[in-house]
């Protein structure tokens, strides 16, 4: 099993029509083949805490059942149209990979 994780931290000014593309695109992830599972959301209101970082606006967490399935989601076409009409859309991409 592969976890892809990755956190967005979308710019600031961004208007309710660019949030909703955002939204869009990056759901439009979970219909990628190679997907196990593909879990969503904002920061959790979790405690504050040192070691807590909930400063992203989304966080993404992609299930792949090995590295054969991660390279298949990445070179997706699905993935690769969120990257280019998304991308303007963020400042910054965090990605941890773990097996």
């Amino acid at each position: 099993m592969l976890v892809h994780s990755v956190y967005f931290w979308l710019k600031p000014d961004l208007s309710e029509e660019d949030k909703e593309q955002f939204r869009a695109g990056v759901h439009s992830l979970a219909e990628i083949e190679s997907t196990e599972q593909v879990l969503i959301g904002p920061p959790a209101a979790t405690t504050k805490r040192p070691v807590v970082d909930d400063s992203f606006c989304c966080g993404l967490t992609v299930i792949l059942k090995d590295l054969a399935a991660h390279d298949a989601y990445q070179d997706d076409p699905i993935h690769h149209k969120f990257v280019e009409t998304c991308a303007h859309l963020w400042d910054r991409v965090q990605v941890f990979d773990a097996e």
